[in-house]
């Protein structure tokens, strides 16, 4: 199990400059940025095909000009004036015509314009991660590949709605599919590569013949990648019959042709290995993989029937003269582990002010590994540190926090507060958020362990990205401005295991996230110890 998530050491940050535009796809803010560099290039592309429009009507003029002297029969060149006209016309207008810098200087112009914004655009590891962001809500929501190649969103299986239906329908092309395909293709992954390149294969077998300038991949190289792919998993007469259609379009090809003989001669003498059952790989060896996945598909969960008269909603004020004019709104979620959500506890002022305050100072989240941080790909978002001095409405945040729950938020007793935003498809597998090992960087703020965890959901999503307890078999969905709670230490000072959660992945939306958490010390009379291991 992977313990906790990133070191609440964010007062350093708050001396670095602001980073540069990197890694697009691990927030949504990111994502949103390269739209707008896009948009630069449209006006770019506009400008071009408005000065190339001009270009081809003046030769449109000038050959419909020569064109009707040719076609006219009156038009002798016996006329001495139509002679000359002919003599200076392949002296020196046709090489003007031919050799004319106009067409030159609106590509450079375009050129130019794309180099304004080269750096800002998405690179290799982006397109990657987009295509890995696919095939993780394609596991994880159980999607059905042709389904979200058509722009639906809906489970595998027949009869099932969608869960999560756009205003505006895109389909993936054979290209886009092709690529998402070709990423679980080199490293190995042939589950999602033989479903993305058979529906790759599809759509290029619909539009073969046809062109399109963007397009950099063809039904030859669906048909070469798909055909190893099968024969990596084993079915080698499926290898077989896609070689030999790969041949008709490319007699020529002598690796392919290898392979055709390679596969007929494993067949016949029948020492191909039977083809098995293929299996998701698990990348990140996530032992409770099926319970995530099963309770990020259906948010909620029912609680236990000993739990339910316990569960309640109310107006708190927790014996604290800051809420006695508007008290909390509590929903108690689950009573073990103990979690609460809190509504309304934010307004969209608030939340727009910290997205805003946090927004230039995204970096790519990372993980405790061991005593060091690094990005993993089971944690895929951008986060920011704020101080309380940063703005008024942060400081003020804190001391709603601190009313609530009745802990001490003072310096070192709990981190600076962390803004979230998550990718495509953004996501954070199971995690505790308390240090699972004492050498933990936790430790390093000299004021114990994560005692309890405050995490404000600062927008709303379309689908997905609900929040997990893996053990406790729950999930709660994104509330916007509300604030979640819970313990995750017991008062014995033990880690609650029933507290592994999880982010799932965003389906669809721009999740934005804070996360307060609090230490033990100075919590020791606020929350006493007890020697029950239950408490």
């Amino acid at each position: 199990m992977r313990a906790l998530g990133a070191l609440g050491l964010g007062a350093l940050l708050a001396l670095l400059p602001p980073p540069a535009p990197a890694e697009t796809y691990t927030a949504m803010l990111s994502v949103r940025r390269a739209l707008g560099s896009e948009g630069r290039l449209l006006r770019r592309l506009r400008a071009y095909l408005r000065e190339e429009s001009a270009r081809l009507r003046r030769l449109a003029r000038f050959y419909e000009k020569v064109q009707a002297l040719h076609q006219d029969p009156e038009a002798s060149v016996d006329n001495p004036l139509l002679a000359f006209s002919l003599i200076k016309r392949l002296h020196s207008d046709w090489p003007n015509v031919v050799y004319n810098d106009e067409a030159t200087e609106n590509t450079q112009a375009l050129h130019a314009g794309f180099k304004e914004v080269e750096q800002e655009l998405p690179g290799a590891e982006d397109l990657d991660g987009a295509a890995r962001a696919l095939m993780r809500l394609q596991d994880v929501y159980a999607l059905s590949v042709k389904g979200m190649a058509n722009g639906v969103f809906q489970r595998a299986g027949a009869g099932r709605p969608p869960l999560y239906s756009p205003g505006r329908r895109v389909s993936l092309s054979a290209d886009d599919c092709f690529h998402v395909g070709k990423v679980a293709y080199d490293t190995g992954d042939y589950y999602h590569s033989i479903a993305w390149l058979e529906e790759a294969v599809s759509l290029f077998r619909l539009s073969y013949g046809s062109w399109n300038l963007e397009d950099r991949s063809s039904l030859e190289d669906a048909l070469d990648h798909l055909a190893f792919s099968y024969f990596m998993a084993g079915n080698i007469s499926h290898a077989l019959s896609l070689s030999k259609e790969f041949l008709h379009y490319d007699p020529s090809n002598q690796r392919v042709a290898r392979n055709v003989a390679k596969y007929e001669k494993l067949l016949e003498t029948g020492t191909a290995a039977s083809a098995g059952p293929l299996r998701r790989p698990n990348g990140t060896r996530l032992q409770s993989r099926d319970a995530y996945e099963e309770l990020c598909q259906r948010p909620g969960g029912q609680p236990s029937p000993e739990q339910l008269p316990r569960l309640s909603c109310s107006y708190e004020t927790n014996g604290s003269p800051y809420l006695l004019l508007q008290p909390a709104k509590k929903e108690t979620v689950r009573i073990r582990p103990y979690v609460a959500l809190y509504h309304d506890f934010i307004s969209d002022a608030e939340a727009e002010t910290i997205k805003g305050l946090a927004g230039p100072w995204l970096q790519r989240s990372v993980v405790a590994s061991g005593e060091k941080q690094q990005k993993a790909d089971y944690r895929i978002s951008k986060s920011a540190w704020l101080k309380d001095t940063v703005d008024p409405v942060v400081r003020a945040l804190e001391q709603r926090i601190a009313a609530v729950t009745g802990l001490d938020l003072r310096p070192p007793y709990a981190e600076y507060l962390q803004v979230v935003n998550y990718g495509l498809g953004g996501h954070y597998e199971p995690h505790f958020d308390h240090a699972t090992s004492r050498k933990s960087p936790l430790y390093r703020m000299k004021s114990g362990n994560r005692i309890a965890t405050v995490m404000i959901y600062l927008s709303a999503v379309e689908a997905g990205g609900s929040t997990a307890f893996i053990y406790a078999n729950f999930s709660v969905p994104v509330v916007k401005n509300a604030a979640l709670f819970w313990w995750n230490l017991r008062r014995n000072g033990d880690g609650d295991g029933d507290t592994l959660h999880a982010g799932c992945p965003v389906l669809a939306g721009d999740k934005w996230v804070a996360n307060k958490w609090i230490h033990e010390h100075g919590q020791e009379f606020r929350r006493p110890c007890s020697a029950d291991p239950q408490d």
